[in-house]
This record gives structure tokens, C-alpha cells and sequence, in this order.
């Protein structure tokens, strides 16, 4: 430290020490606390201030502590020792420690949350960043406005399985779906829980959010979950794991036949073939060739071990022939407009299907342009 800067701590050190009232002695530490963090120090320098820290963290009064977390709050210059002491002291003191301090470790910040005070829950959930461990313990542990503040949180690293915790014990929640809804990125799976149980949420977001058409987001908020299902799909990008989105479809009994035929006579022919793989316990590549190469008997076949309802194989069939004779003749066979061809081939071979499957795929045809995968490729235009 220069002469100047060592007289200016010195003076506060005496003016701290000797003050008799609370608010001089609150003033005099806050004055060091700043001088403190401005200064450039030396490693003897800075033991030199972390031991007048721990004196201040010991201090009988409340304002002269709060002066100290508040003013060091977000400086690596607070000893950890000194910021897990006042993390343990009242909330007007904790909670700006335990919201900004970058000295925790994320055992410190478990051990905030596993004691149990909800303020201190929701203090680690709202800080700058929130490291995946401890946001897997808050979204499994904590209250309810901790984890919908977590989930508000975009620099919280939340895994896809900390979301399905927080949507397991809250999802009758709307603000914790809402905030979900919100974030930036979501994985499929999630998305499709959400759009399942958070209509009004999910709407609002679309609408307000993303630029989609207010009759998609109503479609979407108001349909059947396994519509919903479909046209999140159609947004999927290509490298997307579907072995495991319909995995986890099938776990929830939502990879149903009736699922299966609308997403085959949209042209999404991977989405059947992992589906009667996953239904079936067959590896994908031997549902492949039951569906594509085994002969007239191989969809069958395939089809029977998935448990699908016999009265619906023609209509499966239909789809899969179509599908056939279109690739067939070339093209692009990845847009909307495939899609649409599909569709219109299909319903033309008039398949022995339910009337509500019907009803939807004829609402798709009649509505192309509205479809959620044009949408999603205007806004990444």
C-alpha cells in the first residue's frame, strides 16, 4: 500500500475501533470496506485486510456486519470462512452474501439450501450464476418460490432432469410452469410436459414471445397431448434423439397408436419407426428392416409385437405405402411441402381411421401455412 492509502486505513481502523455509535461505526466500516476493494494489494496486503474482515464479522452490531456483506457482497476479497459466518447470520445480513458472494463453493451453497429457510433458498436460486449440482438440489428440494425462481433464472444450469423434478412436485403450479416456459432453452421432452399441463403459460409465451400466431398457440395450449407431441416434432431439429423422446413418451403411456398414425401421415416416418421399436423392445435398426425390407409380411410382423390395435393396420399400412411411393420420386422430402403431399396422399387412399385422427390431419391439411416447423423457420430466417 502507498503512505496515503495506509494513513486512510489506519485513521478508519481507529475511528472503527473507538466509535461508540452504531452509525459511525457502520459508516467507518463501510469507508474501509471500499477502500479495501479499490485498492491494488500485495499477498501481505491482503491477509493484512482479511483479518480486519473477520474483525468486522465478529462486531456486537448488527449495522457495522451488514455494512460489511453488503459492501463486499460480491467480492472475492471476503475470506470464505468470513462469508460462510455471515451467511449464518440474520437475513438483512445472509442474504446479500448468500446472493452474490463468489467465494461459496457449491457445497456452501447445498448446505444453504438443505437447512431449510426458504429466503436463503430463494437467495441461492436468484444468484448470477447457479452451478448444476446445487440447481439439481434446489429443484428437488426446495420450496415451491425457490424453484420458480430457479426456473425464471436463465443463468442457472438446469438440467433436463432438475426440470422434470421441478414439473414432478409443482406442476400444479402455474407460476413454476410459466417460469419453465420462459426460459430460453428446453428440451424436447420438457416442452411437451409443459404444453401437456400449462396451456394458459405456454399460450401467453408463444404469443407474446415468439411471434407465432395467436390460432397456433391456441392450437397448441388446446389439443390433445398427442397432437401437441406431433408438431413438436415438426420442430425438432434433425439431430434430435428421438430414442430417447419416445422412450420417455412410453413411460408417461403416451406413445399411443393413435400418436403413431397422425406422425406417419405427416411424413415423419422415424418418429413411427423408433416409436414401434420402443413398443416392441426391438433395436431400431431391426424395426427398420421389419418396416422397410423384410417383405409384405416384415410392417406386420413388427407391427403385432408392438401391441398396436389390429383394426388400425391398414391405415398404418396406407401410411407406410405413401410414404414409399414418395420417396419414390424424389424431391426434398424434409420440408413442409412433403409434408403436405404426404398428407394429401394419404387421406386420398381413405384409411380405415379414427374420425378424431381424421379430423386432426384434415385440420392440418387445411391450415399448412400456420403449421409450427413454418413458423420456426421464419423466425430463424
Amino acid at each position: 500500500m502507498t503512505a496515503a492509502r495506509a494513513r486512510l486505513t489506519e485513521f478508519d481502523i481507529r475511528r472503527l475501533i473507538k466509535a461508540t455509535d452504531n452509525d459511525d461505526r457502520a459508516a467507518a466500516a463501510h469507508k474501509l470496506c471500499r477502500s479495501m476493494e479499490r485498492i491494488d494489494m500485495s499477498e501481505e496486503d491482503r491477509a493484512a485486510a482479511q483479518k480486519i474482515l473477520r474483525m468486522l464479522a465478529d462486531d456486537a452490531a448488527e449495522l457495522v456486519r451488514r455494512a460489511l456483506a453488503v459492501t463486499l457482497k460480491s467480492s472475492d476479497l471476503l475470506p470464505r470462512d468470513v462469508a460462510r459466518k455471515l451467511a449464518m447470520d440474520v437475513d438483512s445480513i445472509a442474504l446479500p452474501i448468500i446472493g452474490a458472494s463468489p467465494v461459496f463453493s457449491d457445497a456452501d451453497l447445498i448446505e444453504i439450501v438443505r437447512a431449510g429457510s426458504a429466503a436463503r433458498q430463494i437467495a441461492v436460486a436468484a444468484r448470477p450464476s447457479v452451478p448444476r449440482d446445487v440447481a439439481d438440489v434446489i429443484a428437488a428440494e426446495a420450496v415451491e418460490p425457490a424453484v420458480r425462481t430457479l426456473a425464471a433464472n436463465d443463468n442457472a444450469d438446469l438440467t433436463e432432469r432438475a426440470m422434470g423434478r421441478a414439473i414432478d412436485r409443482f406442476g400444479s403450479s402455474p407460476e413454476v410452469i410459466a417460469a419453465l416456459a420462459y426460459r430460453q432453452v428446453l428440451p424436447l421432452d420438457i416442452t411437451e410436459r409443459l404444453v401437456a399441463l400449462a396451456s394458459e403459460a405456454v399460450r401467453e409465451h408463444l404469443v407474446s414471445r415468439h411471434a407465432v400466431a395467436p390460432e397456433t398457440a391456441i392450437r397448441l395450449a388446446t389439443y390433445a397431448r398427442e397432437r401437441a407431441t406431433v408438431d413438436l416434432i415438426d420442430q425438432a431439429p434433425a439431430g434430435a434423439d428421438l430414442a430417447t423422446f419416445v422412450a420417455q413418451l412410453n413411460a408417461r403411456r403416451a406413445l399411443t397408436a393413435s400418436l403413431l398414425l397422425r406422425a406417419l401421415a405427416r411424413g415423419k416416418m422415424a418418429l413411427f419407426e423408433y416409436g414401434v421399436a420402443e413398443l416392441a423392445s426391438t433395436p431400431h435398426n431391426r424395426a427398420w428392416l421389419m418396416v422397410h425390407d423384410a417383405g409384405p409380411l416384415g410392417l406386420k410382423a413388427i407391427y403385432d409385437r408392438a401391441g398396436l390395435p389390429p383394426r388400425l393396420f391398414q391405415a398404418f399400412r396406407a401410411g407406410v405405402d405413401t410414404w414409399r411411393q414418395l420417396m419414390a420420386e424424389g424431391g426434398d422430402v424434409s420440408g413442409e411441402a412433403f409434408r403436405t403431399r404426404m398428407l394429401e396422399r394419404f387421406l386420398t387412399q381413405r384409411p380405415n381411421a379414427p374420425r378424431d385422427d381424421l379430423a386432426y390431419l384434415l385440420e392440418r391439411l387445411d391450415e399448412p401455412a400456420t403449421a409450427p416447423s413454418r413458423m420456426v423457420a421464419a423466425n430463424a430466417a
